[in-house]
């Protein structure tokens, strides 16, 4: 409501004729005359007006007062009647090519002073008329190349830009406003006063265009209240002209944290990383330009180097890398070490081409670079085409919604060169600045929304096989294991599993002798959990059962199921076979097992390698007798690493303990559960006693 207001007390002030109008005459006489001469004659009341000039301008900069160390140059008697003159009368509709902002004119490289950069005077002499009681300010030129200090009769009453350093440090143009001193008149009189802008514009500014430099648009004077509603009225100008910015980089950063969740929901799939690393990296790079264009915050060098050097080279080079992850080209794998140089002599050739090292290169130099430029986006561009193009025969469909957002893509990259071309490249639909980078890039986001929600389904039902191929294979390890309580004639077996995920990697069987009443029990830890485990445990199993129809020695057991894991890659595990016999004597061989617990002491046992590593180990093994009311206890690992919130271990300690106790498998594996989980947990107990009929529960 503010900025409508400022902006309809302007209107109303320009219309005004109770207080004031503007004549316009030449000067007739040299301002060194007793009557000085003026430029513009202006009657002010409630108004404002343009000052179109004619200026007077002059490139260099002014000699400095040894007194005051003021500047000759704009000082309201200094003689310029032999300095250029300027006329800042716009074309009708005229717009700035960049931002699309209204009065532009061309700047000093494009009035007889190509290629020429550092400072420029621009002066001028008004005649004011106003009341006793105005209060007068100046409006700065909403557009100027680069820098400038404003001066009233001498006194320097505004700056843009930061001169406190030798090379003065510039920011976008943006409007500014400076109060002036009181015209020495009463009531209503007349004032002759000396406007003077000493200009400075950094040679980088050379590489946007052949008209730049210096005023690209007029200041202007005028009363107070009526400088600050056409001020509000340019800064609304200014925000229209950037307000895609700031929302071209929100939408940025919103999918950049949705592809961000995604690379979480699908850790497998690395396209989510690039993806959110490039939008996130967009979306910061729109957010410094905001704040260059609308503050000064961020100085128009910084600006220039992170948008046209560092992340121009990263972006460019970054869909190429996304688009390969995207339609998983593996070859050539010498892509990926290609572009790294790539990006580097695109940041160098890039930051010589626009002049940032104006001091220490020629122009010789800065015009190679360009090429050199462009030879590397060439390049750049031929590796994005032919990805996409090798996707279109691999995938169809995707391929062919990426092609036209890749081609927009980098055509778009060559903007300069375009512009060159009198091409269009920039355009301002309802005074909005809407770039050819901008189309494409939303036209790239759009693809990338729908193939991203596209792959999200596929992945989604991808998740849903794997979740039932783990369930199914949950099913299948349960169906595998053997019941929890068997009563055999003088033994009694129970036994406990609790996988640490649905599918564990601990796997035992229990099988009896029905001809010489014997028991075998092979128990063992496979590497690993989940799905991959399971499988090898369903291996082992099935090796274990074919076997035992062959034999129940332990040791040929061991030596069976080695043979078995030998060539599989890391496919290894821990294992023990044991065999009691029906008298109650034991054969026991371990390959790298726990040793089983005897009446709650560790049976000692000689070390032994696990199963797979080598063809032909040398396995542990001993021999004992089981007499009535022993009891054998058989542990995985995971008893003993179960690990409490404070990072303690279960230990052998505990575990001793626990056995002295503990009535049953189901309890011991309970215990150690509830301490804290981190491994599956195995539990076979086997207690002698007086021989019975066998039966099953």
């Amino acid at each position: 409501m503010h900025r409508f207001c400022c902006s309809c007390l302007f209107v109303v002030c320009l219309a005004s004729a109770s207080w004031g109008q503007v004549q316009l005459d030449h000067a007739k006489t040299t301002a060194s005359g007793p009557t000085a001469a003026v430029d513009m004659d202006i009657h002010l009341g409630d108004s404002v007006v343009a000052l179109y000039g004619p200026w007077k301008f002059q490139i260099g900069d002014s000699p400095v007062d040894p007194a005051t160390h003021a500047p000759l140059w704009a000082e309201p008697g200094f003689d310029d009647s032999r300095w250029e003159t300027v006329d800042l009368t716009p074309q009708h509709g005229s717009l700035n090519p960049i931002n699309g902002l209204s009065d532009y004119v061309r700047g000093w490289t494009g009035r007889g002073h190509p290629g020429y950069w550092g400072y420029g005077w621009y002066r001028i002499r008004v005649r004011v008329q106003a009341r006793s009681d105005a209060s007068l300010a100046l409006e700065g030129p909403p557009e100027v190349d680069d820098a400038y200090q404003a001066f009233d009769n001498g006194t320097l009453v505004g700056t843009f830009g930061d001169f406190a350093s030798e090379t003065p440090a510039v920011y976008y143009s943006r409007p500014m406003m400076f109060p002036l001193s009181q015209p020495a008149t009463t009531n209503i009189g007349a004032s002759t006063q000396v406007i003077a802008f000493r200009i400075w514009m950094q040679p980088q500014t050379l590489s946007e265009s052949s008209v730049v430099g210096g005023f690209e648009s007029a200041p202007s004077l005028g009363e107070s209240d009526s400088v600050a509603a056409r001020y509000q009225v340019r800064w609304d100008e200014l925000i229209r002209a950037y307000l895609w910015e700031p929302i071209e980089g929100s939408i940025f950063l919103l999918l950049g944290i949705v592809a961000l969740s995604l690379a979480f929901f699908d850790r497998s799939d690395r396209v989510y990383l690039w993806i959110a690393a490039l939008l996130l990296m967009v979306s910061a790079d729109n957010s410094s330009g905001t704040m260059a264009v609308w503050t000064q915050w961020v100085n128009s060098t910084y600006d220039n180097v992170s948008h046209n050097v560092i992340l121009f080279s990263l972006y460019y080079a970054g869909w190429v890398m996304v688009w390969r992850v995207w339609f998983r080209q593996r070859r050539p794998v010498w892509v990926p070490w290609v572009l790294l140089p790539l990006v580097v002599l695109l940041m160098v050739s890039s930051s010589l081409s626009v002049n940032l090292f104006f001091t220490v290169v020629s122009g010789s130099v800065m015009s190679a670079a360009h090429v050199i430029s462009l030879v590397v986006r060439l390049m750049l561009a031929a590796f994005m085409f032919g990805i996409v193009f090798k996707g279109i025969q691999e995938q169809g469909i995707e391929g062919w919604l990426v092609l036209p957002a890749v081609l927009l893509a980098g055509v778009s990259e060559f903007r300069r060169e375009l512009a060159t071309l009198h091409i269009p490249v920039v355009w301002f639909p309802f005074g909005v600045q809407v770039t050819l980078s901008t189309a494409a890039d939303l036209l790239l986001v759009t693809v990338l929304s729908v193939l991203l929600i596209r792959r999200l389904r596929i992945s989604m039902r991808r998740q849903r096989l794997m979740a039932l191929d783990v369930k199914q294979a949950q099913e299948v390890q349960h169906v595998i294991l053997p019941e929890a309580r068997t009563i055999l004639p003088g033994l009694v077996v129970e036994s406990e599993y609790r996988p640490a995920l649905e599918v564990g990697g601990d796997f035992f069987q229990i099988i009896p002798h029905p001809a010489d009443g014997s028991l075998l029990i092979v128990a063992g830890d496979v590497t690993g959990k989940g799905l991959k485990a399971g499988m090898l445990v369903a291996l082992l199993v099935g090796a274990v059962r074919s076997t035992a129809e062959v034999t129940t020695e332990p040791l040929v057991m061991l030596q069976a199921l080695n043979r078995r894991l030998m060539g599989r890659g890391d496919a290894q595990a821990t294992c023990l076979a044991l065999r009691i016999a029906a008298d109650g004597s034991a054969v026991l061989a371990n390959a790298g097992h726990m040793p089983p617990y005897l009446n709650g002491e560790p049976l000692q046992m000689e070390g032994a390698l696990p199963l797979g590593l080598i063809e032909a180990p040398d396995f542990s093994v001993m021999r004992f007798k089981l007499v009535e009311s022993d009891r054998l206890v058989l542990l995985s690992d995971g008893v003993a690493e179960a690990t409490d919130a404070d990072g303690d271990l279960f230990g052998f300690e505990r575990i001793q303990e626990l056995l002295a106790v503990a009535g049953s498998a189901n309890e011991v594996a309970t215990i150690a559960q509830d301490f804290g989980q981190e491994d599956d947990i195995s539990v076979i107990s086997v207690t002698r006693v007086a021989a019975q009929a066998p039966t099953f529960v």
